[in-house]
């Protein structure tokens, strides 16, 4: 973060694991800058938590580490005249991601009652064992509710559930 804060570079290749920092984090301080770089991740990961939240917190672009020599600096090129770049599979996740919030029923509405409860008792920060215990659940069972919960409203962590709770006046 330093270094690019005195180096102020048109682009940054980031992986999203990083000793201290997760990528996303790392991301959202990025394009906080004054001089705000394109950010491309590249790594290892495809799964839709990751990429949806690094897209949200201003990734330009999400490639997979097996992407060839050629293809990367072509991205890097891409990227640096203010376009975004998707391999084609993680565009399709976007695609769908996309006409499943158009859909009707999305989001909140593909809560089952046990993860609304999960999620109102986490908007707190009530941790698994707190819920637990108010719900009458082990909190193993509230973990696999978080994770559903995460992956249902792609989310990447507690915490943007909590602000997601709130902010849809499930709680306070």
């Amino acid at each position: 973060m330093e270094q690019a804060g005195l180096l102020s570079p048109d682009v940054i290749l980031m992986d999203l694991v990083m000793p201290g920092l997760d990528g996303i984090g790392a991301i959202q301080q990025v394009r906080a800058l004054d001089r705000k770089p394109s950010v491309i991740v590249l790594t290892s990961f495809a799964d839709d938590e990751k990429v949806f939240a690094a897209l949200q917190a201003g990734a330009s672009g999400y490639l997979l580490k097996d992407v060839q020599p050629k293809e990367l600096s072509e991205a890097i090129r891409l990227v640096s005249r203010g376009e975004s770049l998707l391999r084609p599979s993680v565009a399709a996740k976007v695609v769908r991601e996309l006409q499943r919030r158009e859909a009707p029923g999305a989001a909140q509405g593909d809560l089952t009652g046990r993860e609304l409860q999960v999620l109102k008792e986490l908007a707190p920060g009530r941790s698994n064992k707190e819920i637990g215990q108010a719900l009458g659940i082990t909190g193993k069972t509230v973990k696999t509710h978080v994770g559903n919960i995460l992956q249902k409203l792609h989310l990447a962590d507690r915490t943007q559930a909590a602000l997601y709770a709130v902010r849809e006046h499930l709680a306070d």
